[in-house]
């Protein structure tokens, strides 16, 4: 198989997990265990930092959270999303930006160590906090976040090898001062649309 054919499939399956994920987003927002009408989108993690240290979703309460889930591999879309954060992030107002932690969870944790996020998420923003651990901790912040992903192989490539892309949703959540689910913005989101939302909702919330 060609790198072009590759590229094609893996964009194809790019669509349709976002199809997916946006059906399950849906889905979320139709029946929630507090009744409330709110999408079950977030919730319970317990990962590993730039630094090595654990955190929890705790750990970011009172502020709110501008999250995208990738890995540091990603040839194109991982770090244009992750770019369009930070851009987003710089074209607020100051006071209002400084409410905003913006968080990079991998999908990638056999690649993606705490070197490998520490020396990948400083080029996005000097306050994003990268977010890796177990292949069971990835796995749960996961599913938590109804987040689609699977590991793709070019034709005839072993299931060993390292040389693999992860077929992924790209969507940027962001998350209130409690942690429950505001909004996401779709891939494509321009910085100035993506900080006009984010703006939009830290007026009317507080």
């Amino acid at each position: 198989m060609s790198k072009k054919t590759l590229v094609i499939i893996l964009a194809i399956a790019l669509v349709l997990g976002i199809g997916l994920t946006y059906r399950l987003m849906m889905m979320g927002s139709e029946t929630t265990s507090s009744g409330s009408g709110a999408a079950a989108i977030g919730g319970p993690f317990e990962l590993v930092d730039q630094n090595g240290q654990t955190r929890t979703e705790q750990d970011f309460r009172g502020k709110y959270m501008l999250i995208y889930f990738g890995y540091t591999y990603c040839p194109d879309v991982c770090p244009t999303e992750l770019q369009v954060m930070g851009n987003a992030l710089d074209a607020l107002d100051p006071e209002i930006a400084n409410e905003v932690t913006p968080v990079f969870i991998s999908v990638d944790p056999e690649r993606d160590t705490v070197d490998a996020i520490a020396a990948y998420v400083p080029h996005f923003h000097e306050r994003m906090v990268g977010l890796t651990g177990t292949l069971e901790q990835t796995t749960t912040a996961a599913k938590t976040f109804r987040v689609y992903y699977a590991k793709a192989y070019a034709d005839g490539e072993s299931k060993d090898s390292d040389a693999y892309l992860m077929d992924h949703s790209s969507f940027v959540y962001l998350m209130g001062r409690d942690g429950s689910f505001i909004r996401h913005f779709n891939y494509g989101t321009a910085p100035e649309d993506m900080a006009k939302g984010i703006a939009e909702v830290i007026k009317k919330n507080g």
